[in-house]
């Protein structure tokens, strides 16, 4: 039987694992021939994999080129992942462009640390080449604005990202940072190590380097100015507003 220092320990280090909606696609840059991806979005902790449980998202959507907006949410199936909701759809791509994929959850009621969380998330596919409209904004209430154009990266490159909330640039506040850990390859040497966290500066932007292959989430992180009422306690408690985008790297091939 663990120790109570133990269990008090192991929940205090599990409570600082960063909580990060996913929306993830099977390919960031699509080519002629393989039109079809699929793209799953769940509620979890990607490094060291706990899921939490997701409800039907309160919208998903896409922008084609920075201009046509479609309502994917109608789309959309459920399927369980570990005991947990999770949600999943096809999508086949007809014209070239970047593709926008926005999905905004339900609040999230985390009891630990007594606040409601929406992270407004999203991913850019490129399809067939043409490079347009990787930048567009979802007009989401929060949302990282690419400065580097979020396919085609190797690992070790640089990523920058602006941050705004309610439409203005967020300045110094905390971008928590994430490894889809989707194998369980890597291990970390200590929790500080799960989740990499570095500040806006006072435009709203912020600059990481990508260590390895795969996919890495981005999530800004501010307090929203009203609070959110537990219909549970009928207690009001605040809510977390999280700007969230995932950028995939790879390795160069010799």
């Amino acid at each position: 039987m663990k120790s109570i220092w133990t269990m008090i320990a192991t929940g205090f280090a599990f409570s600082l694992f960063g909580h990060f909606q996913m929306i993830i696609p099977s390919a960031s840059i699509v080519d002629v021939g393989r039109e079809k991806i699929s793209i799953d979005m769940r509620f979890c902790h990607p490094f060291e994999g706990g899921i939490m449980n997701m409800v039907k998202p309160k919208q998903f959507g896409v922008i084609i080129k920075g201009e046509k907006r479609d309502d994917l949410l109608a789309g959309i199936s459920q399927y369980v992942l570990d005991g947990f909701s999770a949600w999943k759809m096809d999508y086949v791509f007809r014209k070239p462009g970047d593709y926008v994929f926005f999905v905004e959850p339900q609040p999230y009621w985390e009891p630990s640390e007594e606040v409601f969380i929406i992270h407004c998330t999203k991913v850019v596919v490129n399809a067939f080449g043409l490079e347009d409209g990787w930048d567009a904004e979802t007009g989401m209430r929060a949302e990282i604005i690419p400065l580097t154009r979020p396919y085609g990266l190797y690992a070790g490159n640089i990523f920058s990202g602006l941050v705004k909330v309610d439409g203005l640039p967020a300045a110094d506040i905390d971008v928590e940072i994430e490894y889809y850990n989707q194998d369980q390859k890597y291990k970390a040497p200590a929790a500080a190590f799960i989740t990499q966290v570095v500040k806006t500066d006072a435009n709203g932007v912020f600059h990481y380097v990508m260590p390895w292959a795969g996919w890495w989430g981005f999530a800004a992180l501010s307090e929203a100015p009203e609070k959110m009422r537990n219909p549970q306690d009928k207690r009001d408690y605040p809510v977390e507003i999280g700007a969230v985008l995932w950028v995939q790297t790879a390795d160069i091939k010799q």
